[in-house]
């Protein structure tokens, strides 16, 4: 066999060398990307179950329900609650009810909040059950970390909804007119979040009812009472602006988390202008608070104490939170309910300690709601 060689010239080595080193970047540069984890969230602490607070007091089996209802974090108690006391200050000035009554029912709202509060943070993690494990700050509440079914979490519900249905029974029976509606709002909320941007809006149709509580509660029927009612149109006007304020800074702490997982929210919609609208729902809330007054007919305690803590109070809120600092927005919403609600209600018990100190000459403090409705409309109330 004949073995012929082909020469074709000296090798050109620095082409292969230039070959080769396109070749090793041209590999280099489309190595495969390794795949993104898909829950990150996974990578988090696992749940601990509480060392200190009410809830390490409490027996293990209770804890997922405690927890659930928020007992551990009660500022969503008192933003539902501050909107049932304004409404009994206000009712309380109007018709000049005594201080016990005052109290008394005070301290029933509070307890109605605290339960309808519970059972909107139940039927809320019911319907986001399969959201929440994916979200860094919901992850570990329980139907989402697995502790509570979903059938012991709607069993729980309804176990809160008949605690509530309890306690409004101890409310004079009108009461119940204006208490029973407000549960299609407090089932609605967590539907919103999934079909607009503006679910916070729905939150504080929900968290203001308790502005429709008050009056009713010290005997004043609203449907009767044209005044009370426009009084109280104003005060829930205000009270859903001073929800959807609150509340959107809240929604600042999952802004990036409700972006991935398709949760809609006010801060996602105005992300660059979000201070602009703190601001704008502050001067709305103040405004209609203060129509509420004057319709009311209070003084000059009330116009000055609610006029200085709501512009301070909300003014340092909108300028001093960092809503890219999760820890912040938290500290702001967490105390802002006492910071505005507590300076409020100060106003407002104010005026009616005022009230009630001069009310011995006053004729209103000797007719209840509805006559008085007559006297100042031009109708004598019918003799009793």
């Amino acid at each position: 066999m004949i073995s012929i060689r082909l020469s074709y010239g000296p090798r050109n080595t620095s082409y292969d060398q230039q070959h080769k080193r396109r070749s090793r970047d041209f590999h280099a540069s489309h190595k495969p990307i390794p795949p993104q984890d898909p829950h990150p969230v996974a990578k988090l602490p696992a749940y601990r179950p509480p060392s200190s607070g009410v809830l390490s007091y409490l027996p293990r089996s209770w804890i997922p329900y405690a927890e659930l209802a928020r007992l551990d974090k009660p500022a969503g108690t008192y933003y539902l609650f501050f909107p049932c006391l304004f409404s009994t200050f206000m009712a309380a000035s109007y018709v000049q009810v005594p201080p016990l009554a005052v109290l008394e029912t005070s301290l029933l709202f509070f307890a109605g909040a605290l339960i309808m509060r519970g059972a909107g943070c139940t039927i809320n993690d019911l319907w986001d059950r399969n959201l929440d494990p994916h979200v860094a700050r919901t992850r570990l509440r329980p139907i989402a970390r697995g502790a509570i079914t979903p059938f012991q979490g709607l069993r729980f519900f309804g176990f809160q909804l008949l605690a509530g249905l309890g306690l409004l029974l101890q409310f004079p029976t009108s009461c119940l007119y204006y208490g029973i509606p407000s549960l299609v709002l407090v089932g609605t909320y967590p539907l919103a979040k999934r079909v607009t941007h503006y679910p916070q809006f729905v939150l504080g149709l929900a968290f203001s009812w308790g502005t429709f509580m008050g009056f009713p509660a010290l005997g004043v029927d609203l449907f009767s009472d044209p005044v009370a009612m426009k009084v109280v149109a104003a005060l829930y006007a205000s009270c859903i602006s001073w929800t959807v304020l609150y509340d959107m800074i809240y929604a600042h702490m999952d802004i990036k988390d409700d972006a991935n997982v398709g949760i809609k929210s006010i801060a996602l919609r105005h992300e660059k202008e979000t201070k602009a609208v703190l601001s704008g729902l502050a001067v709305v809330q103040t405004a209609l608070l203060e129509i509420a007054g004057w319709m009311l007919g209070v003084g000059p305690v009330f116009f000055v104490s609610t006029t200085v803590s709501n512009v301070t109070t909300l003014g340092l809120m909108v300028w001093r939170v960092n809503l890219k600092d999760v820890s912040s927005c938290w500290w702001w919403f967490k105390y802002g309910a006492w910071f505005t609600g507590g300076g409020i209600s100060v106003g407002l018990l104010a005026e009616y300690l005022q009230a009630a100190s001069s009310s011995s000459g006053d004729t209103r403090a000797k007719v209840p709601g509805s006559a008085w409705n007559e006297l100042i409309l031009g109708h004598p109330p019918q003799p009793g």
